[in-house]
């Protein structure tokens, strides 16, 4: 009986940790996008045409790391053009998937979103690092200008904050 009612509370937990990594992830890509905006918006004109010998070379993060599992499991080169969908799928898979982590954890510390939720979002700033380093995908943070991390880091905040308040606000509605 009491394992029954333990893995419908872990099962509970886990849904809303993955509706929460929705809304983080939600979030941190909004933040990404009013950036970019105002990125190409004082590019001058020239440099935004400007197309490279390999797209693959300037990919984000994501698309590149999808790219190599897609092409180890297939055997197939991936085209250029499947960039934008590989960043997205990537992005908001490993999102929710970690709001999935953060609901988990809620089972254990007292709710105090407005700590745990930026907390959590270092978390995961740091966790990128220590896994996409190795991988060579990223250089060590300290090989950036300090303007870049903090963007960065700053982008992590709101996806942590976003899915501890996500959290919070579906819990209430249950």
């Amino acid at each position: 009986m009491e394992s029954t009612r333990r893995n419908t509370r872990l099962t509970g937990a886990l849904k809303l940790g993955l509706a929460a990594g929705v809304v983080g992830t939600a979030c941190m890509t909004a933040l990404q996008e009013v950036m970019a905006r105002r990125r190409r918006a004082r590019m001058p004109a020239p440099m935004r045409g400007m197309e490279d010998a390999d797209p693959w070379a300037h990919a984000p993060a994501p698309a590149q790391l999808a790219k190599r599992v897609m092409e180890d499991i297939t055997g197939r080169e991936v085209p250029p053009d499947r960039i934008p969908v590989y960043t997205n799928a990537t992005h908001w898979g490993y999102g929710i998937s970690l709001g999935a982590a953060y609901g988990l954890a809620q089972q254990w510390l007292r709710p105090r979103p407005v700590i745990q939720g930026p907390i959590f979002g270092l978390g995961v700033w740091a966790w990128s690092y220590a896994t996409l380093v190795p991988l060579g995908l990223y250089r060590w943070p300290w090989h950036y200008r300090a303007g870049a991390i903090a963007k960065d880091v700053s982008y992590h905040l709101v996806y942590g904050s976003g899915v501890a308040a996500g959290y919070e606000l579906i819990a209430r509605k249950r």
